[in-house]
């Protein structure tokens, strides 16, 4: 009677830690799709900035610069209720006049650049998702 006894603890005490085992390899796997989903991969990464950074130069003329800011445009709009992936434009041309700057959302008017005139432009990463943050115009 004392070994069924026995048996049968040891029998519940094995029921109970494959119990345990499968809560934590569970939450484990819940814990892992949540973070899984949010991140984006490298490639999702290098499409989104490549939008910008094909613009990116010291010597970009108006016309490109002009579609680069319809490219910020409808991005911001398309993406307008993710603020990770808003774009911010910073210029003294463009939007306002010297000494000024823009930021460029979805439903704000930009200026055009005039196209006759080569432009310096650089995209500057967020350090935290490697996105495209902001965009500096500067004229040459």
């Amino acid at each position: 009677m004392e070994n069924a006894s026995k048996a049968l603890i040891i029998a519940g005490a094995i029921l109970l830690a494959i119990l345990i085992i499968s809560l934590g390899i569970m939450i484990y796997n819940q814990a892992s799709g949540v973070v899984n989903n949010n991140a984006m991969s490298e490639v999702d990464i290098s499409t989104f900035n490549q939008k910008f950074t094909q613009y990116e130069g010291d010597y970009i003329r108006g016309a490109q610069v002009n579609a680069l800011l319809d490219q910020v445009r409808s991005n911001n709009i398309t993406y307008q209720d993710d603020a990770s992936r808003q774009v911010a434009i910073q210029s003294t041309l463009v939007g306002g006049g010297a000494g000024t700057n823009t930021v460029v959302n979805g439903t704000t008017n930009i200026t055009k650049a005039q196209t006759g005139t080569t432009y310096k432009v650089q995209c500057f990463m967020d350090s935290k998702t490697g996105l495209v943050d902001y965009i500096t115009i500067a004229s040459n």
